[in-house]
């Protein structure tokens, strides 16, 4: 039976590996693999043996890789999670990266490598270096490692995990446990998803974050915004990996698309604050109008802030102004070292990012939302031919902004003092044997530091270090010993272990008792981590139980009820308030009565006296331009909350609107259709032919003139035969022309009559309304008085009529 279940757990170790077409693993030494194929070649044929082979579809553990990215970026080193959903552990599991494609059989199959986190969880499989699984058997509900993935032109990889729980043995192609991704071409500026290490840093560190805005017209001059080119107030935070402001990939919360369109900074300072302690300072600069002015004229902006061993994260954003949703900033930058220290300086060349929010092309697009909304992902020059930032050839976009953070100051005990670079020390130091602490007592030291990483990445021997600081030496003349250690160490997966025994897991613990109430049983496990090079079976027990003893004192009135559980937060915020704890009980009374225990507890809390605190607000922004260049639009002004939200809310306006007049727009004349030609006017020869339009909207403020009204064009119907006209239309045509002479004559001779001769009508005047209805006038002056001409006789003529008559 014994040897049965190992086989069993055996085969559920070894499942692993790639979706392989598997045969049984053969029991005859003569018919299985040679050692030369290599461990992992072997195990990925191997089969599990009944009902605890692989099962399909199993959604209770999962496989992520931090920011689930669709693609890798060659050499860039990624934390791979393997998790249980709640309620479901598992106590042994496998992880390894292949090809796509490969099956595991050839070294090459393999793709990048994992890094070991904790030592206590992880190991790297002693017979397979590329697959990691457990070091300590026992229930959990996740475990971590790093990948790093492939050099370029690898493709795509998936990594695959198997779970071993219980009895059960979980493997999936497709699904959960099985992660696909493939490599993509680098972008310029974008940063990759590379995973945070637990700080090992001691004390805190006081930084100084300088902002450098290069957008100017010189260094990017197509379509550049002249009129309100500027940066936005710049907002921030020192953080927790378990909080992230932005990040490409991820999606831009409200706080951020508010940055991101408007440049406003209230609704991002409000969620950096609601995140409590996992911020350390939130980081403010002011918004810069212009974007760009030499140093000389105008400091860059600067701010300070802490980090410490728990939030030891720096991020922040800045709108590019005016832009759809564009902005540059830094996400999550770890200022904590590898070897427990802090980093003395950061510079990063900043290009912009796209929020996905806003779907505009230009600087100045109109407002155009993008839906559903897109993740944030760094700009390209092959975005748009529209874009400012276009380039037919793809080449790089010249940053806009360049960032620097220096560390100003170190406070409280500091377990690394020494420059940034421990690794080079101990690779320089001879190796040599740990020796024992003989520290004298008149010398008063730090605790030691976290051991640093190993020198050596290979199974060749390499040294790594912790270090202490001396706090005080009380007899000077007693010298103290070193403040650095070093011990010898190799590579993550070396070990010297014998692999030709039989190598058992440690005992998983001891399951509960089999009885809530008297005398029952429990029981405890281990599995096969690794199989004799000869092929044959363990022999170890794999399982073992013992009797136990729950509540001797089993009669059927007793009541049993598990602990307290934890105090609920307090009811009130400030001032007396009520809190309460529970328990439930686990056995009743066997004699049906009623458990008599206490379930519930209750009892006061007093939380700091509740003050009442007016809002304290910054003073008004100045207004922005106005929304439009002519005519009528608006123009805002922000101020922000300084008060903590937690005091209470806060009813005062944070924005405010107004609408603004510039000088109105031109507007140009406006003319009818043309009428249709007129008849022609001779009956024979040649005559002309005429046709009108008229003026529906006069020109107003400098619009284009109103062009001519009227257009004539020759016609010539038949020749007209001059010898033809008879005497009477001769005569006909004679008289009228001797009767426009006379009425000019009697005009002319009315006007001398009258005592005067006048002049001819001056032009019309401009109208007196530009709309709604006006009156322009014309005059007529007397040419010449006549002596005998009387006073009333001889007078000045005008004329009036209306004009502009459209509505305003």
């Amino acid at each position: 039976m014994k040897v049965s279940r190992s086989g069993m757990w055996r085969a559920g170790v070894l499942l692993l590996f790639a979706g392989c077409v598997c045969a049984s693993v053969p029991e005859e030494p003569a018919d299985r693999a040679a050692p030369s194929d290599g461990y992992c070649s072997w195990i990925t044929r191997a089969q599990p043996h009944g009902a605890a082979g692989r099962r399909e579809g199993f959604s209770e553990f999962r496989l992520r890789v931090e920011g689930d990215p669709e693609h890798y970026q060659p050499g860039s080193t990624y934390r791979v999670t393997l998790y249980a959903t709640n309620p479901a552990y598992f106590r042994g599991f496998t992880l390894i990266a292949l090809k796509e494609g490969h099956n595991g059989d050839q070294e090459e199959d393999y793709a990048g490598n994992f890094q070991i986190i904790d030592e206590e969880d992880t190991q790297f499989m002693t017979n397979c270096p590329p697959a990691v699984t457990e070091s300590t058997p026992r229930r959990r509900t996740r475990i971590q490692v790093f990948w790093t993935a492939p050099p370029s032109g690898r493709g795509c990889v998936l990594l695959k995990a198997s779970i071993v729980q219980r009895k059960i043995i979980s493997f999936q192609d497709e699904g959960s446990l099985t992660k696909r991704m493939c490599e993509k071409e680098p972008l310029y500026g974008e940063s990759t998803d590379k995973p945070q290490l637990d700080c090992c840093a001691c004390g805190t560190a006081k930084y100084r974050v300088t902002f450098y805005g290069n957008w100017s017209e010189k260094l990017h001059p197509k379509d550049y915004p002249r009129r309100a080119n500027h940066w936005s107030a710049l907002i921030g935070a020192s953080h927790s990996k378990s909080y992230i402001l932005w990040e490409y990939g991820g999606y831009a919360s409200e706080g951020v698309k508010q940055v991101a369109e408007l440049g406003s900074p209230v609704k991002m300072e409000e969620e950096i604050r609601q995140k409590g302690d996992e911020v350390l300072t939130v980081i403010k600069m002011k918004a810069q109008w212009p974007a760009w002015q030499p140093l000389n004229v105008r400091a860059a902006p600067s701010a300070e802030f802490s980090v410490d061993r728990t939030r030891h994260l720096m991020s922040f954003l800045t709108m590019l102004g005016p832009s759809p949703d564009w902005n540059v900033g830094l996400s999550s930058e770890d200022l904590c070292t590898r070897e427990c220290g802090w980093v003395q300086r950061v510079v990063q060349d900043l290009i912009p990012w796209d929020a996905g929010t806003d779907s505009g092309v230009t600087y100045e697009s109109p407002n155009k939302p993008t839906t559903p909304q897109e993740k944030i992902r760094p700009l390209t020059s092959l975005d748009h031919p529209q874009s400012p930032f276009y380039d037919p050839e793809g080449g790089a976009i010249t940053p806009v902004a360049r960032v620097v953070v220096e560390r100003i100051a170190r406070k409280g005990e500091q377990c690394n003092i020494v420059p940034d670079n421990v690794d080079d020390i101990v690779a320089d130091i001879a190796q040599e044997e740990k020796e024992e602490d003989d520290t004298p007592e008149t010398c008063i030291y730090s605790n030691w530091s976290p051991w640093s990483a190993c020198s050596s990445s290979t199974c060749e021997k390499g040294k790594r270090m912790r270090q202490r600081m001396l706090k005080a030496q009380l007899d000077l003349s007693v010298p103290c010993p070193h403040t650095q250690d070093f011990e010898p160490c190799m590579g993550p997966g070396c070990s010297d272990e014998d692999a030709s025994t039989c190598m058992m897991s440690e005992w998983i613990t001891w399951s509960p008792c089999s009885m809530s109430c008297g005398a029952g049983v429990r029981s405890r496990e281990r599995y096969v981590k690794q199989f004799p090079d000869d092929g044959f079976a363990c022999i170890h027990s794999t399982e073992e139980t013992e009797p136990c003893t729950v509540n001797e004192d089993c009669s059927p009135s007793s009541c049993l009820v598990t602990e307290w559980g934890e105090w609920d937060v307090c009811s009130a915020t400030c001032g007396l308030g009520m809190k309460r704890r529970e328990r439930m009980v686990k056995m009743p009374p066997s004699d049906g009565s009623i458990c008599g225990a206490e379930v519930v507890e209750v009892e006061k809390c007093m939380m700091p006296e509740c003050h009442t605190i007016p809002c304290l607000l910054s003073p008004w922004s100045d207004w922005s331009d106005c929304s439009v260049t002519c005519g009528k639009g608006t123009r805002m002004r922000q101020r922000m909350l300084k008060s903590p939200a937690e005091l209470g809310e806060c009813n005062e306006e944070l924005e405010q609107m107004e609408k603004c007049m510039l000088p109105e727009c031109p507007m140009d004349c406006v003319m009818s259709e043309w009428s249709e030609w007129s008849e022609c006017s001779k009956s024979c020869g040649k005559g002309h032919l005429v046709r009108t339009r008229t003026v529906t909207l006069e020109p107003q403020f400098g619009g284009d003139p109103c062009p001519e009204t009227t257009q004539r064009k020759t016609c010539k119907i038949k020749k007209c035969n001059q010898g033809g006209i008879n005497s009477d239309e001769r005569k006909r045509r004679k008289e009228e022309r001797k009767k426009r002479r006379n009425k000019q004559g009697r005009e002319e001779t009315a006007d001398e009559l009258a005592g005067c001769k006048m002049k001819g009508w001056s032009a019309w005047t401009d109208c007196t309304k530009l709309c709604g209805g006006g009156i322009q006038e014309r005059l007529m002056t007397a040419k010449k008085r006549f002596k005998n001409a009387q006073l009333t006789s001889c007078k000045d003529r005008k004329e009036i009529r209306a004009c502009n008559v459209h509505p305003c």
